[in-house]
């Protein structure tokens, strides 16, 4: 009986161990017994959560060591106060922030939070408040009239972004100034507050290199590239992801990067600055993520008014009417107050007016208040079932994602909030759409099954470049004709972005299996797929049609590498020439479905082409001196007191290696660009036993005055490197800068 007695003990502790065990592998327990962020020499926080509480509290307080001053305007503009704090320059921001009715669904959203949720938002506020607190002289005077900030605040930022600078383009809007109507409130134009500068500015100088070119922005000023390989593609035998976001390089879409560390949660990534959760991640499971898709969640209404109100299903509705009091801070510190009306039609905010008619904007997801429940119940994800289980109820209104996990599963999804509409294709919704029948108001959403996705396809990889899911895997498998016409659009040349969608799409296919270093490698590549398929017909275009300089410029081409790396020589001049070129019918042959990859080509009018390579050729060595001048002497990676020659270039030619430039102010007879936006956070995540990673925060992880982070990992994209990540204690204290206990 002894002995059973002794097998039965035996039993019981070999399945207790099994259960830890268990637990271990699928529900990670860091034993943490106090609160801390350890800072490592890049200016990485290591958040160490004694619970769910603490960690937040500790993440809200390492936001604000890294962005305060940039966080608390951020907070003060969610609110629709800017102006109120900083001054007149805001008050475009408030009326617009007022406008979408930001501040007062903010409280909604709160009260709607579970009391788990709002407890976390809350610390996350309370660790920003203490530490404006605890280290006044940190914190810029102005910005300290938004203290103390509350969970409203975070979920009004969320919004701001999300809603208000992502799902509704700013180019949309800005559309209706150039038809010439009136604004109500007057419309923040897509330059103002991301980095860029105005447009007018840009021909101030003639005789320089800013004369050459119109000045060219991505479409959305968003976008992204994502990889997800299954083991059958992979050298290692083990799936891979690589995160590229690509994004202006300021305000708020700049991302942080931390690890966040608790009993429920093990998790590295980055998040929107201000937002209290990891936006793209990855654990010791799987990691995601994400890409800006191709989606309409934002329509505009035309209306036609009649008695005060407007028309409505052949009768007259009323508007529901606000008037809100804005106070603006003047020079001399006193506040003024200005009177904002603000009137909703049932389609949402009126935005313009003119000769009888108001236009209404329409939004999606206003009405989903879970964000930030989604992204945690993600980042405590151990496998592909609970991770699809927290993707479902669709509460991010937007964003592919790309997934790979530990088991070899990959995943694609075009997460969207897409209305259930009754008519009419994508290009249709593009436009304004008449808003008098009640058959044209969308007021439900498609479910998690209808939309687009895709797992573990036979290529062994999925990839995306902001464009249409038909194309997230090759030969493509998913297929337009099987979901509505509206849902995005069917052609890979409806987009701005076909050459790198061609240039990601081939670098997949051109290995059998790739490797976790040559992932690394292809990230960086910088060759023009524009330059690929024009230059052979260019060059013999310039040599027979051209003068002596166009003889140049084609020599010039012709030994050019067609990359756009800093030592590259005709990268400039090819640009340049691109870039006055795509303004126009560039291409004989256009883009076609039976040949996605080889088309468009051909040059539509080879005079004209060469006549503008002779034009560009002409202005270029009068002002240089040389058709080939080293791209990095006239592109330039410049933020904070850095500055250095740039690799990379403009998605649009066809480089996967973004950047975006803007004009910098003349220096002598050199004019030069800088990089305002493109890669910004990269990750390159093996998910081997452990899992392996690398990753770059191109721009720093600081905006904070008197940091040394700001700027500090430029040197590392330039020469087209990423840095190991250090998640284990012992390699994070190897790497340590500081070490603070709350």
């Amino acid at each position: 009986m002894s002995q059973m007695r002794r097998l039965a003990t035996i039993t019981l502790l070999l399945l207790s161990l099994a259960l830890v065990v268990f637990l271990g592998i699928y529900k990670p327990f860091t034993e943490v017994k106090r609160t801390e962020i350890l800072w490592d020499n890049w200016g990485v926080p290591h958040v160490y959560g004694k619970d769910a509480k603490g960690l937040f509290q500790a993440f809200g307080w390492a936001q604000m060591q890294s962005h305060g001053n940039l966080i608390l305007r951020l907070y003060g503009q969610a609110r629709g106060r800017a102006a109120e704090y900083l001054g007149e320059e805001y008050l475009e921001s408030d009326q617009y922030v007022r406008t979408m009715g930001i501040p007062t669904r903010a409280k909604k959203w709160y009260e709607a939070q579970s009391p788990n949720m709002r407890e976390y938002l809350d610390a996350f506020a309370a660790g920003i408040n203490a530490y404006a607190q605890d280290h006044p002289e940190q914190i810029d005077e102005q910005v300290k009239l938004v203290l103390p900030v509350d969970g409203i605040d975070i979920l009004g930022h969320v919004q701001r972004v999300i809603h208000f600078h992502f799902v509704v383009s700013p180019r949309k809007l800005a559309s209706l100034v150039q038809e010439g109507r009136r604004q109500n409130p007057p419309l923040t134009p897509p330059w103002r507050g991301i980095g860029g500068r105005r447009e007018e500015s840009l021909y101030s100088k003639r005789s320089n290199l800013l004369s050459l070119v119109s000045y060219f922005r991505s479409a959305a000023l968003v976008g992204s590239n994502g990889w997800a390989i299954a083991p059958d593609h992979s050298a290692s035998g083990h799936a891979m992801l690589l995160a590229n976001p690509h994004l202006p390089w300021s305000d708020l879409y700049l991302l942080y990067e931390a690890q966040l560390t608790a009993p429920e949660i093990a998790a590295y990534g980055a998040a929107f600055v201000g937002m209290p959760l990891l936006a793209i991640a990855f654990n010791e499971h799987l990691g995601w993520t994400t890409t800006v898709n191709t989606f309409d969640g934002a329509d505009l209404y035309e209306l036609t008014l009649a008695d005060g109100g407007y028309r409505w299903d052949g009768a007259t509705r009323p508007f529901e009417t606000q008037t809100q009091t804005l106070k603006v801070k003047q020079k001399d510190g006193t506040l003024r107050e200005e009177q904002l009306v603000v009137r909703r039609s049932i389609h949402g905010p009126i935005i313009a007016e003119k000769e009888g008619k108001a236009t209404a904007l329409r939004v999606v997801g206003l009405e989903e208040p879970q964000l930030m429940k989604q992204l945690w119940e993600m980042a405590l994800s151990t496998n592909l079932q609970e991770f699809e289980a927290a993707l479902q109820p669709l509460q991010l209104p937007m964003f592919n994602f790309l997934y790979a996990d530990q088991q070899g599963q990959i995943l694609y999804l075009f997460n969207a909030q897409i209305p259930v509409r009754s008519q009419g294709d994508w290009d249709y919704w593009q436009g304004v759409i008449p808003g008098e029948q009640s058959d044209t108001l969308w007021t439900q959403y498609h479910s998690y099954q209808d939309l687009p996705h895709l797992l573990n396809p036979s290529s062994g990889w999925l990839q995306n470049t902001n464009d249409p899911p038909w194309t997230s895997t090759f030969p493509p498998v998913l297929n337009p004709q099987d979901y509505p016409p509206y849902f995005a659009p069917s052609s890979l040349g409806k987009g701005g972005r076909i050459f790198r969608t061609q240039c990601s799409i081939e670098m997949l296919l051109e290995k059998e299996q790739i490797s976790w270093e040559t992932m690394i490698a292809d990230k960086f590549s910088s060759r023009m797929k524009l330059a690929d398929r024009i230059l052979d017909d260019l060059i013999p275009a310039a040599r027979q049609l051209g003068n002596e300089l166009g003889r140049q410029a084609a020599d010039i081409l012709e030994v050019w590498d067609r990359q756009a790396n800093a030592d590259s020589r005709g990268a400039v001049l090819f640009s340049l020439w691109a870039q006055q070129m795509l303004a126009s019918q560039l291409f004989a042959i256009p883009w076609s479905k039976d040949s996605p990859l080889s088309t468009p080509d051909g040059l539509a009018n080879p005079t004209r082409a060469v006549e503008v390579l002779e034009e560009v050729a002409l202005q270029l060595k009068s002002i240089v001196g040389a058709l080939d001048i080293p791209w990095g002497e006239v592109v330039r990676l410049r933020y904070g007191e850095v500055d250095l020659p740039a690799s990379g270039a403009p998605g649009t030619l066809g480089s996967f290696q973004v950047i975006d430039i803007a004009p910098v102010e003349a220096i002598g007879v050199s004019d030069k660009f800088q990089a305002f936006f493109g890669d910004t956070y990269i990750a390159a995540i093996e998910f081997s036993q452990p899992v392996r990673a690398k990753v770059l925060m191109t721009y720093g992880n600081a905006t904070q005055p008197g940091s040394s982070h700001i700027g500090d990992q430029l040197s590392l994209y330039s020469q087209g490197e990423l840095r190991p990540v250090w998640r284990s204690r012992k390699a994070i204290k190897a790497h340590l800068e500081s070490h603070q206990v709350f």
